[in-house]
Protein backbone atom coordinates (compact mmCIF):
# COMPACT_ATOMS: atom_id res chain seq x y z
CA UNK A 1 0.00 0.00 0.00
CA UNK A 2 1.42 3.31 -1.15
CA UNK A 3 2.31 5.88 1.75
CA UNK A 4 -0.38 9.05 0.84
CA UNK A 5 -2.90 5.85 0.83
CA UNK A 6 -1.92 4.23 4.26
CA UNK A 7 -2.27 7.88 5.73
CA UNK A 8 -6.19 8.60 3.81
CA UNK A 9 -6.99 5.32 5.54
CA UNK A 10 -5.76 6.09 9.10
CA UNK A 11 -7.49 9.50 9.01
CA UNK A 12 -10.46 7.83 7.52
CA UNK A 13 -10.67 5.60 10.33
CA UNK A 14 -10.13 8.33 12.81
CA UNK A 15 -12.38 10.20 12.05
CA UNK A 16 -14.92 7.29 12.13
CA UNK A 17 -14.09 6.47 15.42
CA UNK A 18 -14.74 9.85 16.51
CA UNK A 19 -17.99 9.87 15.48
CA UNK A 20 -18.80 6.74 17.89
CA UNK A 21 -16.96 8.09 20.27
CA UNK A 22 -20.16 9.23 22.55
CA UNK A 23 -21.57 5.77 22.22
CA UNK A 24 -18.26 3.82 23.01
CA UNK A 25 -17.91 5.76 26.40
CA UNK A 26 -21.54 3.98 27.46
CA UNK A 27 -19.79 0.54 26.44
CA UNK A 28 -22.23 -0.26 23.79
CA UNK A 29 -21.50 -3.80 23.02
CA UNK A 30 -21.88 -3.34 19.61
CA UNK A 31 -19.80 0.14 19.54
CA UNK A 32 -16.98 -2.05 21.41
CA UNK A 33 -17.08 -4.72 18.42
CA UNK A 34 -16.71 -2.16 15.99
CA UNK A 35 -14.03 -0.23 18.16
CA UNK A 36 -11.65 -3.71 18.69
CA UNK A 37 -12.39 -3.77 14.50
CA UNK A 38 -10.85 -0.64 13.65
CA UNK A 39 -8.53 0.32 16.13
CA UNK A 40 -7.18 -3.28 14.78
CA UNK A 41 -7.04 -1.96 11.61
CA UNK A 42 -5.21 1.25 12.86
CA UNK A 43 -2.62 -0.59 14.69
CA UNK A 44 -2.37 -2.74 11.44
CA UNK A 45 -1.08 0.37 9.48
CA UNK A 46 0.79 1.68 12.49
CA UNK A 47 1.08 4.33 14.81
CA UNK A 48 3.87 5.23 13.77
CA UNK A 49 2.39 7.56 11.41
CA UNK A 50 0.42 9.81 14.30
CA UNK A 51 3.74 12.31 13.70
CA UNK A 52 3.97 12.89 9.98
CA UNK A 53 0.17 12.75 10.09
CA UNK A 54 -0.10 15.22 12.43
CA UNK A 55 2.48 17.62 10.49
CA UNK A 56 0.70 16.91 7.65
CA UNK A 57 -2.35 19.01 8.88
CA UNK A 58 -3.00 22.67 7.64
CA UNK A 59 -4.77 24.97 9.94
CA UNK A 60 -5.75 22.60 12.80
CA UNK A 61 -6.05 24.59 16.21
CA UNK A 62 -3.44 23.12 19.27
CA UNK A 63 -6.66 22.64 21.19
CA UNK A 64 -8.74 20.60 18.99
CA UNK A 65 -5.58 18.42 18.10
CA UNK A 66 -5.51 17.65 22.03
CA UNK A 67 -8.63 16.57 21.81
CA UNK A 68 -8.25 14.35 19.05
CA UNK A 69 -5.54 12.27 20.88
CA UNK A 70 -7.76 12.64 24.25
CA UNK A 71 -9.95 10.52 22.04
CA UNK A 72 -8.02 8.23 20.33
CA UNK A 73 -6.55 7.15 23.46
CA UNK A 74 -9.64 7.14 25.51
CA UNK A 75 -11.39 4.71 22.58
CA UNK A 76 -7.86 2.68 22.17
CA UNK A 77 -8.42 2.09 26.83
CA UNK A 78 -11.63 0.03 25.58
CA UNK A 79 -10.53 -1.30 22.47
CA UNK A 80 -7.15 -3.05 23.32
CA UNK A 81 -7.36 -5.35 26.28
CA UNK A 82 -3.71 -5.86 27.28
CA UNK A 83 -3.88 -1.61 27.72
CA UNK A 84 -2.37 -0.07 30.52
CA UNK A 85 -2.82 3.22 31.98
CA UNK A 86 -0.37 5.49 33.28
CA UNK A 87 -1.20 6.44 36.86
CA UNK A 88 1.84 8.20 38.36
CA UNK A 89 -0.28 11.08 39.37
CA UNK A 90 -3.24 9.22 40.95
CA UNK A 91 -3.65 6.61 43.66
CA UNK A 92 -7.72 5.63 42.52
CA UNK A 93 -8.23 3.39 39.92
CA UNK A 94 -11.46 3.00 38.84
CA UNK A 95 -12.53 -0.59 38.74
CA UNK A 96 -16.16 -2.60 39.44
CA UNK A 97 -19.35 -2.68 38.37
CA UNK A 98 -20.56 0.66 39.54
CA UNK A 99 -18.07 2.11 36.21
CA UNK A 100 -19.95 1.20 33.02
CA UNK A 101 -16.49 1.39 31.51
CA UNK A 102 -14.29 2.06 34.07
CA UNK A 103 -10.83 1.72 31.55
CA UNK A 104 -12.96 4.53 29.92
CA UNK A 105 -13.50 6.80 33.13
CA UNK A 106 -9.99 6.35 33.87
CA UNK A 107 -8.24 7.26 30.79
CA UNK A 108 -10.78 10.08 30.29
CA UNK A 109 -10.14 11.56 33.82
CA UNK A 110 -6.22 11.06 33.21
CA UNK A 111 -6.34 13.18 29.74
CA UNK A 112 -8.83 15.88 31.48
CA UNK A 113 -5.81 16.18 34.32
CA UNK A 114 -3.43 16.48 31.37
CA UNK A 115 -5.45 18.68 28.78
CA UNK A 116 -8.24 20.34 30.33
CA UNK A 117 -8.33 24.26 30.63
CA UNK A 118 -11.30 26.56 31.62
CA UNK A 119 -11.20 30.49 31.23
CA UNK A 120 -13.76 32.64 33.37
CA UNK A 121 -14.33 35.87 31.89
CA UNK A 122 -14.36 38.70 34.14
CA UNK A 123 -16.90 40.84 33.41
CA UNK A 124 -20.01 41.67 36.39
CA UNK A 125 -19.82 42.35 39.74
CA UNK A 126 -21.01 40.20 42.94
CA UNK A 127 -23.20 39.22 44.08
CA UNK A 128 -24.94 38.67 41.04
CA UNK A 129 -21.80 37.65 39.04
CA UNK A 130 -18.44 35.88 40.69
CA UNK A 131 -20.49 34.95 43.66
CA UNK A 132 -23.38 31.96 44.42
CA UNK A 133 -25.11 30.56 46.89
CA UNK A 134 -22.79 28.15 49.59
CA UNK A 135 -25.63 27.05 52.49
CA UNK A 136 -29.08 25.43 51.69
CA UNK A 137 -30.26 23.28 48.99
CA UNK A 138 -28.42 25.41 46.28
CA UNK A 139 -25.25 25.78 47.25
CA UNK A 140 -23.37 23.66 44.81
CA UNK A 141 -24.09 26.53 42.66
CA UNK A 142 -22.39 28.85 44.25
CA UNK A 143 -19.52 26.38 45.28
CA UNK A 144 -19.28 25.59 41.96
CA UNK A 145 -18.77 29.45 40.62
CA UNK A 146 -16.12 29.88 43.53
CA UNK A 147 -14.23 26.75 42.47
CA UNK A 148 -14.50 27.93 38.31
CA UNK A 149 -12.32 31.28 39.43
CA UNK A 150 -10.21 30.18 42.61
CA UNK A 151 -6.42 30.92 41.35
CA UNK A 152 -5.84 26.90 43.06
CA UNK A 153 -7.90 25.50 40.35
CA UNK A 154 -5.46 23.14 38.29
CA UNK A 155 -8.46 23.76 35.23
CA UNK A 156 -8.38 27.34 35.49
CA UNK A 157 -6.05 29.42 33.00
CA UNK A 158 -5.14 32.96 32.67
CA UNK A 159 -4.92 32.63 29.09
CA UNK A 160 -7.88 32.36 27.32
CA UNK A 161 -6.24 31.09 24.20
CA UNK A 162 -5.56 27.74 26.59
CA UNK A 163 -9.08 27.39 27.02
CA UNK A 164 -11.15 24.68 26.35
CA UNK A 165 -14.20 25.91 27.83
CA UNK A 166 -15.23 29.56 28.92
CA UNK A 167 -17.28 29.93 32.18
CA UNK A 168 -20.11 32.63 32.30
CA UNK A 169 -20.23 33.42 35.68
CA UNK A 170 -23.57 34.04 36.57
CA UNK A 171 -25.45 32.91 39.45
CA UNK A 172 -29.60 32.52 38.98
CA UNK A 173 -30.12 32.16 42.47
CA UNK A 174 -28.65 35.40 43.19
CA UNK A 175 -30.67 37.04 39.92
CA UNK A 176 -33.81 35.32 41.58
CA UNK A 177 -32.54 37.48 44.76
CA UNK A 178 -31.72 40.52 44.22
CA UNK A 179 -33.45 40.98 41.16
CA UNK A 180 -37.07 38.76 40.76
CA UNK A 181 -39.98 40.95 42.05
CA UNK A 182 -43.60 39.04 42.51
CA UNK A 183 -45.60 41.88 42.04
CA UNK A 184 -44.86 42.99 38.45
CA UNK A 185 -47.22 41.50 35.68
CA UNK A 186 -43.77 40.12 33.08
CA UNK A 187 -41.36 39.48 36.33
CA UNK A 188 -39.90 36.49 33.74
CA UNK A 189 -38.30 39.48 31.86
CA UNK A 190 -35.73 41.14 33.84
CA UNK A 191 -34.63 37.77 35.15
CA UNK A 192 -34.23 36.46 31.43
CA UNK A 193 -32.42 39.80 30.23
CA UNK A 194 -30.09 39.66 33.08
CA UNK A 195 -28.59 36.59 31.28
CA UNK A 196 -29.18 37.47 27.97
CA UNK A 197 -27.39 41.22 28.68
CA UNK A 198 -24.31 39.28 29.46
CA UNK A 199 -24.15 37.26 26.94
CA UNK A 200 -24.27 40.28 24.63
CA UNK A 201 -21.40 42.14 26.25
CA UNK A 202 -19.06 39.44 26.03
CA UNK A 203 -19.80 38.36 22.18
CA UNK A 204 -19.50 42.33 21.73
CA UNK A 205 -15.94 42.42 23.55
CA UNK A 206 -14.35 39.30 22.85
CA UNK A 207 -14.27 36.84 19.67
CA UNK A 208 -14.78 33.50 21.86
CA UNK A 209 -18.86 32.95 21.88
CA UNK A 210 -19.17 34.31 18.18
CA UNK A 211 -16.37 31.85 16.93
CA UNK A 212 -18.28 28.60 18.43
CA UNK A 213 -21.69 29.96 18.62
CA UNK A 214 -21.35 29.55 22.65
CA UNK A 215 -20.66 25.67 21.94
CA UNK A 216 -17.48 25.88 24.15
CA UNK A 217 -19.16 27.88 26.84
CA UNK A 218 -20.30 26.73 30.51
CA UNK A 219 -22.79 27.81 32.46
CA UNK A 220 -24.00 26.37 35.68
CA UNK A 221 -27.42 26.80 37.94
CA UNK A 222 -28.83 24.77 40.75
CA UNK A 223 -32.00 26.94 41.36
CA UNK A 224 -35.14 25.77 39.66
CA UNK A 225 -35.17 28.16 37.42
CA UNK A 226 -31.68 27.65 35.98
CA UNK A 227 -32.93 25.83 33.10
CA UNK A 228 -35.87 28.30 32.26
CA UNK A 229 -33.36 31.35 32.65
CA UNK A 230 -31.26 29.51 29.99
CA UNK A 231 -33.57 28.31 27.58
CA UNK A 232 -34.62 29.06 24.32
CA UNK A 233 -36.44 32.57 25.30
CA UNK A 234 -33.66 34.49 27.12
CA UNK A 235 -30.82 33.28 24.28
CA UNK A 236 -31.41 30.83 21.84
CA UNK A 237 -27.50 29.95 20.90
CA UNK A 238 -27.27 29.79 25.13
CA UNK A 239 -29.76 26.96 24.92
CA UNK A 240 -29.40 24.73 22.05
CA UNK A 241 -25.23 25.04 21.92
CA UNK A 242 -23.93 25.36 25.63
CA UNK A 243 -22.85 23.24 28.03
CA UNK A 244 -25.53 23.77 30.68
CA UNK A 245 -24.97 22.43 34.51
CA UNK A 246 -27.90 22.31 35.74
CA UNK A 247 -29.83 20.44 39.17
CA UNK A 248 -33.19 20.82 36.96
CA UNK A 249 -32.11 18.48 34.56
CA UNK A 250 -35.83 17.60 33.31
CA UNK A 251 -35.59 16.13 29.41
CA UNK A 252 -39.40 17.21 29.07
CA UNK A 253 -38.48 20.86 29.74
CA UNK A 254 -35.15 21.29 27.62
CA UNK A 255 -32.85 19.44 29.14
CA UNK A 256 -30.74 18.36 26.05
CA UNK A 257 -29.14 14.89 26.69
CA UNK A 258 -25.22 14.64 25.80
CA UNK A 259 -24.83 18.24 25.57
CA UNK A 260 -26.34 19.47 29.28
CA UNK A 261 -24.66 18.31 32.48
CA UNK A 262 -26.94 16.99 35.08
CA UNK A 263 -25.51 18.63 38.59
CA UNK A 264 -25.90 16.98 41.78
CA UNK A 265 -27.45 18.55 44.32
CA UNK A 266 -26.48 19.17 48.21
CA UNK A 267 -28.19 20.67 51.07
CA UNK A 268 -25.61 22.29 53.27
CA UNK A 269 -28.32 23.67 55.84
CA UNK A 270 -25.76 25.91 58.00
CA UNK A 271 -22.65 26.22 55.28
CA UNK A 272 -21.08 23.88 56.38
CA UNK A 273 -19.86 20.99 54.33
CA UNK A 274 -20.65 17.86 54.92
CA UNK A 275 -18.97 14.24 54.74
CA UNK A 276 -20.10 10.40 54.85
CA UNK A 277 -21.20 8.82 57.82
CA UNK A 278 -19.74 6.70 59.50
CA UNK A 279 -21.26 3.09 58.18
CA UNK A 280 -23.06 0.92 60.12
CA UNK A 281 -23.78 -3.05 60.59
CA UNK A 282 -26.76 -3.66 57.85
CA UNK A 283 -28.11 -5.59 60.90
CA UNK A 284 -28.91 -2.58 62.15
CA UNK A 285 -30.66 -0.89 59.40
CA UNK A 286 -34.25 -2.27 61.20
CA UNK A 287 -36.37 0.02 58.94
CA UNK A 288 -37.22 -1.11 54.98
CA UNK A 289 -37.21 2.72 53.79
CA UNK A 290 -37.81 6.39 55.00
CA UNK A 291 -39.01 9.48 53.25
CA UNK A 292 -39.66 12.67 55.22
CA UNK A 293 -40.63 16.12 53.12
CA UNK A 294 -43.85 18.28 51.92
CA UNK A 295 -46.17 17.32 49.50
CA UNK A 296 -43.99 19.12 46.89
CA UNK A 297 -45.66 17.88 43.32
CA UNK A 298 -47.59 14.94 42.28
CA UNK A 299 -44.83 12.75 42.89
CA UNK A 300 -44.81 13.14 46.56
CA UNK A 301 -48.20 13.86 46.58
CA UNK A 302 -48.68 10.24 45.43
CA UNK A 303 -45.76 9.04 47.71
CA UNK A 304 -47.49 10.48 51.00
CA UNK A 305 -51.39 9.77 49.45
CA UNK A 306 -50.24 5.68 49.50
CA UNK A 307 -47.97 5.62 52.45
CA UNK A 308 -47.89 9.03 54.89
CA UNK A 309 -48.44 6.88 58.72
CA UNK A 310 -49.59 3.85 57.06
CA UNK A 311 -46.78 1.26 57.71
CA UNK A 312 -44.41 0.29 60.07
CA UNK A 313 -41.59 -0.74 57.61
CA UNK A 314 -41.80 2.08 55.12
CA UNK A 315 -41.71 4.81 57.14
CA UNK A 316 -42.81 7.90 55.50
CA UNK A 317 -43.74 11.59 56.99
CA UNK A 318 -44.67 14.98 55.59
CA UNK A 319 -42.69 16.89 58.37
CA UNK A 320 -41.01 14.93 61.32
CA UNK A 321 -42.57 15.55 64.49
CA UNK A 322 -40.14 17.81 66.51
CA UNK A 323 -38.01 15.39 68.52
CA UNK A 324 -36.95 13.02 66.01
CA UNK A 325 -33.98 13.26 63.68
CA UNK A 326 -33.68 12.76 59.97
CA UNK A 327 -30.52 11.59 59.43
CA UNK A 328 -30.82 9.03 62.03
CA UNK A 329 -33.97 7.59 60.52
CA UNK A 330 -31.88 7.30 56.88
CA UNK A 331 -29.18 5.38 59.32
CA UNK A 332 -31.45 3.53 60.26
CA UNK A 333 -33.01 2.48 56.89
CA UNK A 334 -31.94 -0.15 54.37
CA UNK A 335 -33.53 2.03 51.53
CA UNK A 336 -33.90 5.60 51.48
CA UNK A 337 -37.22 7.16 49.07
CA UNK A 338 -35.80 9.71 46.49
CA UNK A 339 -38.83 11.25 44.90
CA UNK A 340 -38.70 14.29 42.86
CA UNK A 341 -40.16 17.77 43.89
CA UNK A 342 -41.95 20.41 42.45
CA UNK A 343 -38.76 19.96 40.03
CA UNK A 344 -36.61 16.37 38.81
CA UNK A 345 -33.65 16.93 40.92
CA UNK A 346 -33.00 16.62 45.06
CA UNK A 347 -30.76 16.74 47.23
CA UNK A 348 -32.29 13.65 48.95
CA UNK A 349 -30.33 11.06 46.87
CA UNK A 350 -26.88 12.78 48.14
CA UNK A 351 -28.10 12.88 51.36
CA UNK A 352 -29.13 8.79 50.76
CA UNK A 353 -25.66 8.12 49.23
CA UNK A 354 -23.86 9.59 52.32
CA UNK A 355 -25.98 7.79 55.02
CA UNK A 356 -24.82 4.46 53.33
CA UNK A 357 -28.86 3.85 52.41
CA UNK A 358 -29.86 2.40 49.22
CA UNK A 359 -31.47 5.48 46.83
CA UNK A 360 -34.39 4.39 45.63
CA UNK A 361 -35.20 7.06 42.44
CA UNK A 362 -38.43 7.96 41.90
CA UNK A 363 -38.44 10.25 39.03
CA UNK A 364 -39.49 11.14 35.43
CA UNK A 365 -37.17 12.68 32.74
CA UNK A 366 -34.38 13.14 35.19
CA UNK A 367 -31.05 11.73 33.50
CA UNK A 368 -28.83 10.77 36.76
CA UNK A 369 -25.90 12.46 37.92
CA UNK A 370 -22.46 10.95 36.12
CA UNK A 371 -24.64 8.73 34.31
CA UNK A 372 -21.72 8.93 31.41
CA UNK A 373 -19.58 6.99 33.70
CA UNK A 374 -21.78 5.48 36.51
CA UNK A 375 -24.38 2.61 36.27
CA UNK A 376 -27.07 3.61 38.48
CA UNK A 377 -28.52 0.29 38.61
CA UNK A 378 -25.95 -1.30 40.06
CA UNK A 379 -26.30 0.55 43.82
CA UNK A 380 -29.58 2.34 43.47
CA UNK A 381 -33.10 1.24 42.67
CA UNK A 382 -35.83 3.05 40.20
CA UNK A 383 -39.46 2.65 40.97
CA UNK A 384 -41.65 4.21 38.17
CA UNK A 385 -44.14 6.69 39.15
CA UNK A 386 -47.01 4.51 38.50
CA UNK A 387 -46.06 1.72 40.99
CA UNK A 388 -45.43 3.92 43.99
CA UNK A 389 -48.20 1.98 45.86
CA UNK A 390 -45.46 -1.40 45.13
CA UNK A 391 -42.82 0.61 46.32
CA UNK A 392 -43.02 -2.27 49.67
CA UNK A 393 -43.55 -5.53 47.52
CA UNK A 394 -41.10 -4.16 44.87
CA UNK A 395 -38.21 -3.77 48.18
CA UNK A 396 -39.24 -6.76 49.87
CA UNK A 397 -38.41 -8.72 46.71
CA UNK A 398 -35.20 -7.57 46.93
CA UNK A 399 -32.75 -10.49 48.26
CA UNK A 400 -30.52 -9.95 51.46
CA UNK A 401 -27.81 -10.59 49.09
CA UNK A 402 -28.77 -7.72 46.32
CA UNK A 403 -29.40 -6.05 49.22
CA UNK A 404 -25.89 -5.98 50.79
CA UNK A 405 -24.09 -5.94 47.05
CA UNK A 406 -26.02 -2.44 46.49
CA UNK A 407 -25.39 -1.00 49.90
CA UNK A 408 -21.50 -1.94 49.48
CA UNK A 409 -21.47 -0.63 45.92
CA UNK A 410 -23.50 2.82 47.92
CA UNK A 411 -19.95 2.82 50.18
CA UNK A 412 -18.07 2.91 46.66
CA UNK A 413 -19.40 5.64 45.32
CA UNK A 414 -19.45 7.79 48.21
CA UNK A 415 -16.28 9.51 46.79
CA UNK A 416 -17.84 10.90 43.62
CA UNK A 417 -20.86 13.05 45.65
CA UNK A 418 -18.08 14.63 48.32
CA UNK A 419 -17.90 18.47 48.47
CA UNK A 420 -14.26 19.22 48.95
CA UNK A 421 -13.14 23.45 48.75
CA UNK A 422 -10.64 23.11 46.95
CA UNK A 423 -11.75 20.44 44.61
CA UNK A 424 -10.19 17.00 44.90
CA UNK A 425 -9.38 14.35 42.63
CA UNK A 426 -12.81 12.66 41.64
CA UNK A 427 -14.99 13.99 43.88
CA UNK A 428 -18.23 16.08 43.57
CA UNK A 429 -16.90 19.21 41.98
CA UNK A 430 -14.15 17.10 39.77
CA UNK A 431 -16.97 14.54 38.67
CA UNK A 432 -19.21 17.89 37.27
CA UNK A 433 -15.92 18.79 35.91
CA UNK A 434 -15.60 15.44 34.05
CA UNK A 435 -19.13 15.42 32.55
CA UNK A 436 -18.09 18.91 31.22
CA UNK A 437 -15.39 17.40 29.84
CA UNK A 438 -17.18 14.92 28.36
CA UNK A 439 -19.30 17.67 25.80
CA UNK A 440 -16.40 19.13 25.22
CA UNK A 441 -14.73 16.17 23.65
CA UNK A 442 -17.62 15.64 22.18
CA UNK A 443 -17.96 19.12 20.06
CA UNK A 444 -15.22 19.02 17.42
CA UNK A 445 -15.37 22.83 16.52
CA UNK A 446 -13.53 24.20 13.25
CA UNK A 447 -12.86 27.33 14.49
Amino acid sequence: MEESTRISLFISLLLLLLVIFPLAFYDQSAARRNLKSYTAQIFSIGTSHLTSIKHQKQGVQTIEEGLSHARFNILRAIAVDNYTINNATNDFVPHGAVYRNPRAFHQSYLEMEKRFKIWAYKEGEPPIFHSGPTANIYSIEGHLIHEMEDGTNPFLTQDPSEAHVFFLPISITHIVSYVYRRDVPDYWGPLRRVVADYVDVIKEKYPYWNRSAGADHLFVACHDWGAYLSGNDTKRELYENSIRVVCNANTSEGFILNKDVTLAGINLPDGRIARPEKDIDPNQRTLLAFFAGGAHGYIREAVLNHWKGKDAEVVVYEYLPKGLNYYSFMKRSKFCLCPSGYEVGTPRITEAIFMGCVPVIIAVDYPLPFSDVLDWSKFSVQIPVEKISEIKVILKDISERRYRMLKSRVLQVQRHFVLHRPAKQYDLISMTLHSVWLRRLNVKLTY
